[in-house]
């Protein structure tokens, strides 16, 4: 169940109670008809890119989970040797 899940989600990374949920869950819905579910059938089409620390020693890792597309490389593009370790794990 939905709302369930929500309580759970919000109640751990929210601070929210139950019962401050489901008095919001109304609006909670009215914005998923208007903002998410108009755009649900194109979501599969669409990229994702892990952005977070992409080093050399997790990138196998990371680019080999099905829903990351790729990743955007920050100070590890510095240092040829770890760059070059990303990219063999991006073709891999």
């Amino acid at each position: 169940n939905r709302l369930i899940r929500r309580i759970v989600r919000d109640s751990q990374f929210r601070g929210k109670s139950a019962a401050d949920t489901i008095a919001m869950w109304d609006s909670v819905q009215r914005g998923e008809r208007l903002h998410i579910f108009p755009f649900q059938d194109n979501a599969d089409a669409i990229r994702l890119q892990y952005g977070g620390s992409v080093k050399a020693s997790n990138a196998r890792e990371l680019l080999g989970q099905k829903d990351i597309d790729g990743a955007l490389v920050g100070g590890a593009s510095l240092k040829a040797d770890d760059f070059a370790a990303i990219i063999k794990a991006a073709v891999a």
